[in-house]
């Protein structure tokens, strides 16, 4: 038997259905399991807790398959958890059977599959492993996902540097028929998108904005509009077509921006409308500034500023200069539409970094709606570091 037992008082946040166990909450380890492997958990009381993948390279040392049932974490488990996520997302509008659209079917801890990312373009999938316990079965999730979904390909991209913290390699390979090197497109809510499944941002795409996109677009009608950190113009799509008098689309990535450009033209939108802009974002903003420009409406969606609680404190600095500059460029009456991806940062911190900016910036505001992860992108409610997208609708007098 491999198993682990908890130091006294450490079973709470596993009582609580908490996934992850840390490096310190770990008494003995009994049978030698080696990386990956699926050991029992039990409490220092000795009462059983539930099935966890060990992980000694990683500070979260073990992440929980399940609570309270000993099983085989096999085939048949992994098998019966794509078929629920699979079923889940058709209940919520989102069919492995159309071919054109895009959505996640595996959030990873939140589905059951802790460090697993699927997600859906059209009839290919993309599929991120980031911990032990999945790159052992990896193989298992390729041949069942082949299996339910009869799609044409599967890409591993399992590139990120998150998986060196598990002590893993990092990989991107295709595992499953074929994937096409050229960009894929894809429809969503009617706008087609061309996405690069092999070196687009995270798995392709950013799937998590989709409704956040499709609120712009009802917003930005007769508005003058700067899309800042704009990658390839998803919310500025929206924005042309909702009728933006005028787009302004920024972003560092000459790369990205050619692609904005191209599917503007992809989807029949004036070209005349938009201007797009190769620079610094932060940069662009001081220059917007000293030439006292402004605008209806600014989007705000940064890469993540924060990848580790030390460097918290930095980009909470980054996250409050980046929205007094736009706060400052803004019409009386204009909105903000600003966003964090990063967990580490909740929603509450985020508010009081944007109000503070507000404050700083001599601006009145009030926030008038807030925006989170599409229903592709649960969040189960004993695990809140699922909850990474974190967003503000903010309208200035």
């Amino acid at each position: 038997m491999k198993a682990i037992t908890l130091h006294a008082g450490r079973e709470k946040s596993a009582i609580r259905r908490h996934p992850w166990i840390f490096s310190g909450a770990i008494d003995k380890l009994l049978g030698e399991p080696q990386s990956g492997d699926s050991v029992e958990v039990y409490s220092y009381a000795g009462d059983f807790l539930g099935m966890a993948a060990y992980s000694p390279s990683s500070q979260i040392r073990a992440r929980f398959w399940n609570f309270e049932k000993k099983m085989a974490i096999g085939q048949e488990f992994f098998s019966a958890m794509l078929d629920k996520a699979i079923e889940n997302r058709r209940a919520r509008g989102f069919d492995i059977k159309n071919q054109n659209n895009a959505f996640r079917l595996i959030n990873a801890e939140n589905d059951g599959l802790p460090g697993c990312i699927i997600d859906k373009y059209g009839p290919y999938y993309s599929i991120e492993i980031l911990a032990a316990g999945m790159e052992v079965n990896r193989h298992l999730i390729f041949e069942l996902i082949a299996e339910k979904t009869l799609c044409k390909g599967i890409l591993e991209r399992s590139d990120s540097e998150i998986r060196l913290k598990e002590g893993l390699e990092c990989r991107k390979e295709v595992v499953y028929g074929d994937v096409p090197t050229e960009p894929i497109s894809i429809e969503e809510n009617g706008i087609l998108f061309d996405i690069d499944l092999w070196n687009g941002h995270k798995t392709g795409y950013y799937l998590d904005q989709r409704d956040a996109r499709k609120r712009v677009g009802e917003i930005a009608h007769e508005k003058t509009v700067l899309n800042c950190f704009c990658y390839t113009g998803g919310f500025g799509l929206y924005a042309l077509r909702g009728g933006a008098e005028h787009v302004h689309q920024v972003d560092v990535s000459q790369d990205a921006l050619k692609i904005a450009r191209d599917l503007i033209i992809k989807n029949d939108l004036q070209t005349s409308k938009v201007t797009h802009t190769q620079a610094d974002v932060f940069n662009y903003l001081r220059q917007c500034r000293d030439k006292r420009a402004e605008f209806d409406l600014i989007i705000l969606d940064p890469p993540k500023f924060i990848e580790s609680k030390d460097s918290l404190t930095k980009g909470a600095r980054g996250y409050k200069d980046i929205n007094l500059l736009a706060l400052k460029l803004l019409k009386p009456g204009g909105r903000l539409v600003t966003f964090s991806c990063s967990g580490l940062m909740d929603m509450n911190l985020f508010q009081k970094i944007v109000a503070d900016a507000a404050q700083d910036a001599k601006r009145q505001a009030q926030i008038i709606e807030r925006f989170g992860q599409p229903a592709d992108h649960p969040v189960c409610t004993a695990f809140p570091e699922g909850q990474y997208l974190k967003g503000l609708l903010i309208e200035v007098e």
